[in-house]
């Protein structure tokens, strides 16, 4: 999931390129290459299903593509400077807000990739209630916590205002996004009560049936989009790499079963994704522009 990290950091972006970032293997070498695109990410699974689906297809269309794991100042920014092409996950306007307002001179927004983000409270579709304003009437069904994400997390952050706001006589535990999805398999197994911070795109939607509660106060804010940046210039560099990425565009479904893929297969991401862009040819048609 995304984080408000501060503006900070993107002082550090050059620093963790140098420092070698973690990479994806490249994918086998094409035999006439029309160029290398670089591609950055961020290691939320979102954002690893929707970079491997746009790197297969941008193989299949006679491309080298480079992928480089960033943290999300750094992944901004190293687009900002040229060092990479693009990155598709651009959570505006909101979460990545800070980010474009300091870089938007000095990128290229293609436009959203992916409509309907949402950030709450999440528990099993059984559940009773279906507001914030109920937990406090039903902590003991739920042991009186939160299960919530990482620290320094944004989602957290705002997780806790929710709390404050709404007075709630509950904990929010700190925890990882596998700690969270891990927490809710049993008591969904025994038809039990769970509370979790949540978001959407994610995969445990595919696995589970589960819904937000209300949120009558907007503490989190309405549905975002996730957009696809590129550098200045790269419309002139590889014009054809640049109309791929300016037409990918798919649906957190779409997302939520490679996510898923990811999540329960043995297979890798890439493989995944390959496996998914061959049985959707007629959506990916519409990205190559036939």
């Amino acid at each position: 999931m995304p984080t408000l990290n501060t503006m900070g950091r993107l002082r550090y972006a050059a620093a963790a390129l140098a420092a070698g970032a973690t990479l994806m293997a490249a994918g086998p070498a094409q035999a006439e290459s029309k160029g290398t695109v670089h591609l950055a990410y961020v290691e939320w699974s979102s954002t690893v299903a929707s970079t491997n689906v746009v790197r297969v297809v941008l193989e299949d269309a006679g491309y080298d593509v480079k992928t480089t794991s960033l943290a999300a100042a750094a992944m901004w920014q190293s687009v900002a400077s040229g060092d990479a092409d693009a990155l598709l996950a651009g959570w505006l306007p909101t979460t990545h807000e800070d980010y474009y307002k300091e870089l938007q001179d000095d990128i290229d927004d293609l436009g959203v990739n992916l409509d309907g983000t949402k950030l709450g409270l999440v528990v099993p579709e059984y559940t009773d209630f279906d507001s914030i304003e109920d937990i406090n009437d039903n902590a003991d069904a739920v042991n009186g916590e939160i299960i919530g994400i990482d620290p320094g997390a944004g989602l957290q952050r705002l997780s806790g205002e929710v709390v404050d706001e709404y007075d709630l006589d509950v904990k929010l535990r700190d925890g990882t996004d596998a700690t969270m999805t891990a927490a809710l398999g049993n008591p969904i197994d025994n038809d039990e009560d769970i509370i979790v911070i949540g978001w959407t795109p994610h995969w445990m939607f595919a696995r589970w049936d589960l819904k937000y509660l209300d949120d009558p106060k907007d503490v989190y804010g309405g549905a975002e989009q996730i957009h696809t940046i590129a550098r200045k210039g790269l419309k002139d560099d590889m014009p054809e790499a640049y109309d791929i990425l300016k037409n990918f565009e798919w649906t957190s479904d779409d997302m939520g079963e490679v996510m898923l893929m990811n999540e329960q297969g043995d297979d890798e991401p890439y493989d995944n994704a390959k496996k998914w862009v061959e049985e959707n040819a007629d959506k990916v048609d519409k990205w190559l522009g036939k």
